[in-house]
C-alpha cells in the first residue's frame, strides 16, 4: 500500500504541507515539529495493522480500496478509542468525531498526489510503497558512500 513517507533529513520547516492541507481540507492534518537541529512532519501512517481500526468498537474506522484509513463519520462515537491507540497520537476528535488525514481521496482517485506531497518543495513527503523509499534510499547512501571513497582515492 502506498502512503506519504516522510524524509526529515529533508524537511526545512516551510509548513508548506501544513497550509496545502488546510486548504485541501479546511484544517492541517500534517503538524511540522521544529527541534533545535531538524524538522519533522508528522501525519497518518495509514499503518498496516492499524491500532486505531482495531480499537475502534464501531467499525467507523476502515480502509478504503486503496489501504488508507478513513473514518465513517455516521459510526463515530467520539470516544477516543482511537486516540488512545495511536502509537503516533494523531487522531484528533473534533466536535464528537475523529479527524485525521485521509490521503485525498477525491486527488488519488484522479491519478494526483496528495496536495501536501505535490506541494513539498524539498520532496521530504513522497507518496510510494514504503519498499520503493528503502530501495531509494539504499541507493542514495552507496552512492554518497561512493563519492567518498572517490574522494578519498589517492590521485594518480
Amino acid at each position: 500500500m502506498s502512503g506519504i513517507l516522510i524524509d526529515p533529513g529533508k524537511c526545512i520547516a516551510c509548513r508548506a504541507c501544513e497550509v496545502a492541507c488546510e486548504r485541501e481540507h479546511g484544517r492541517s492534518f500534517i503538524t511540522v515539529f521544529e527541534f533545535e537541529t531538524s524538522a519533522v512532519p508528522l501525519n497518518c501512517r495509514h499503518c498496516e495493522r492499524a491500532p486505531c481500526v482495531e480499537a475502534c468498537p464501531t467499525g467507523a474506522l476502515f480502509r478504503d480500496g486503496d489501504g488508507a484509513v478513513l473514518v465513517d463519520v455516521k459510526k463515530c462515537i467520539g470516544c477516543n478509542m482511537c486516540v488512545l491507540a495511536c502509537p503516533f497520537g494523531i487522531p484528533e476528535i473534533a466536535g464528537k468525531i475523529m479527524v485525521k488525514c485521509d490521503l485525498c481521496p477525491d486527488r488519488r482517485a484522479e491519478g494526483k498526489l496528495p496536495l501536501c506531497v505535490q506541494t513539498c518543495p524539498t520532496g521530504a513527503l513522497t507518496y510510494e510503497e514504503p519498499s520503493e523509499f528503502s530501495m531509494s534510499r539504499r541507493k542514495a547512501y552507496a552512492e554518497r558512500l561512493a563519492l567518498r571513497r572517490a574522494e578519498n582515492a589517492p590521485g594518480l
